[in-house]
Formats: structure tokens, C-alpha cells, sequence
């Protein structure tokens, strides 16, 4: 659909808006506009006063990058999570898949990315630093790498695993249940359950 189709600027100007989300084609964008404008007032604005107070209002925790409405997210100030166990991902989404399948009783760390020399993603533009911090701190604990079956997300999970190898530390991986190429938000919660209760030792050779 041409946006020039339209009979209204103002009409046109809120569908090229919508358009711009991921996923959202022009019709579907032009389907959505006209549902809102179908809608009483009262229920526009508090469509729009979300929107607005999320991007005014949300918080990332300071501790794991989780998005969270305090500064600390619910789950890095629940003392009944596992302390020592932090299963890092690469994005939020990411988290909430996990968390939907509630097999995972222990922290998370969002990386915000994964290493992607091609993108020109390094070390330095992700969370790995305050990641190496926080397990720094660790008696022992566990690491458990969730991010996906790709190169970049090999490569991701060696750089941390040579910054934090240690005697301290249990480095593991989601067992393969997630498809190579996967991404974790996308697997269904059977699958990505399993694959967590059955994590397997991270091998740097075995995922050369």
C-alpha cells in the first residue's frame, strides 16, 4: 500500500509511525491506526500515556540489564534465586522466555548483544565487563550460557569463558535441544525447558 493512497495526512503520518515497528507491514500498520481511531478518546490516551510513561519511567538493572521499574530488577533482589548461578543472554527477550518455562531458579545477565566482528559488535560495545565484575566476586558458582547456537554466539561464549576461567567457576551450555541458528525466544517452552534442566558441560573444543 502506497502511503500517498491515504485521503489523510494526519491518518498517513500515524501509519508510517506503526510501520516502523518490526514486523508490521503498511496494511497491518493502516489496520492498527484505524482500530485506534474507531476507539474512544479515553481509551487513545491511556494507549499513548503507557507508551509514554514506559519510555519515560523503565528502568535496566543496574546489576543484571534486565529491564525492571526499580533499579534493581524483582529477580536480582529475590534472595529465594539461586545466587551463584547466572545464566547470561543476549536480550531481555530472552529472559522472559526462560523464565515462562520456570524450570531456572537462578540470576540472569542480559549481554545486550552477542560479539559480531562483521557488525562491528566487540567485547566493549556489550555488557561483558560488569558480567566478569559481578562473577569476579563469586565463591564458586555456576555459568550458564544461553545464547544462541550461532558463530557469534560461540565466539561470545570463549571470550567470557577465557576472561573467567577458573577452578571457582562451572562453565555449562543449553543442551542442544535448541536448533543451531535458533534464537532462545523463539523455542517453544518444552524444548527450551528441557534444554536448561539438561544443561551439559561447556567444552570450548566441542563447540569449535
Amino acid at each position: 500500500m502506497n502511503r500517498d493512497d491515504i485521503p489523510s495526512v494526519l491518518l498517513s503520518n500515524a501509519v508510517g509511525e506503526f510501520n516502523k515497528l518490526p514486523g508490521i507491514g503498511s496494511k497491518t500498520a493502516l489496520r492498527l491506526v484505524l482500530h485506534l481511531l474507531n476507539q474512544n478518546e479515553t481509551e487513545v490516551k491511556k494507549f499513548t500515556s503507557s507508551l509514554t510513561l514506559l519510555k519515560e519511567n523503565v528502568k535496566f538493572c543496574s546489576v543484571c540489564q534486565n529491564i525492571s521499574d526499580t533499579p534493581i530488577c524483582t529477580i536480582c533482589s529475590n534472595s529465594s534465586r539461586l545466587q551463584y548461578q547466572i545464566c547470561v543472554v543476549e536480550s531481555i527477550r530472552d529472559v522472559m522466555a526462560i523464565e515462562k518455562t520456570m524450570q531456572y531458579k537462578g540470576l540472569y545477565h542480559v549481554l545486550g548483544g552477542i560479539i559480531s566482528p562483521m557488525d562491528g559488535i566487540g567485547p566493549s560495545d556489550i555488557a561483558i565487563d560488569s558480567l566478569i565484575h559481578r562473577v569476579n566476586e563469586w565463591p564458586e558458582g555456576e555459568l550458564i550460557f544461553a545464547l544462541p547456537a550461532t558463530m557469534e554466539g560461540d565466539t561470545t561464549c570463549f571470550y567470557i569463558h577465557k576472561k573467567l576461567d577458573s577452578p571457582r567457576i562451572r562453565f555449562s551450555t543449553l543442551s542442544r535441544g535448541i536448533a543451531i541458528g535458533n534464537d532462545i525466544e523463539y523455542a517453544d517452552e518444552v524444548t527450551l525447558g528441557r534444554s536448561i534442566v539438561n544443561r551439559t558441560p561447556f567444552n570450548v573444543y566441542s563447540h569449535k
